[in-house]
């Protein structure tokens, strides 16, 4: 196994992919996650820890649906959703280019 953290700083920031095509922000992580968890060092604690916050917000994402219909709640879960998807995969990526461990807030542990 070897280090390599500028791969784990491209799987976090794939995730941003979903500003620009809207759905490569899961697959991209996810393929780098399952070719590179053998080769690169961490990149499984890493890997696991994308997908988690990734079905996470998903999960947030379609409980905030039908509250949009209850006072428009939905609407601002819905924009917080959309700043913590823009944020935490930049941080991430710095803490990993510093060889720190990743740290998602509101994930659910769901792949462990």
């Amino acid at each position: 196994m070897r280090e390599d953290k500028s791969v784990l700083v491209i799987t976090h920031l794939s995730q941003l992919l979903d500003l620009i095509t809207g759905f490569g922000g899961f697959i991209v992580p996810l393929i780098l996650w399952l070719t590179q968890r053998e080769r690169v060092e961490a990149m499984d604690e890493h890997g696991k820890s994308i997908m988690n916050f990734q079905i996470s917000m998903f999960i947030y994402a379609l409980i905030c649906i039908p509250l949009i219909l209850l006072f428009g709640l939905g609407a601002l879960g819905l924009i917080v959703i959309a700043i913590l998807c823009f944020i935490f995969p930049i941080i991430n990526a710095i803490k990993a280019s510093n060889g720190e461990r990743p740290s998602y807030p509101l994930s659910m542990q769901i792949i462990k």
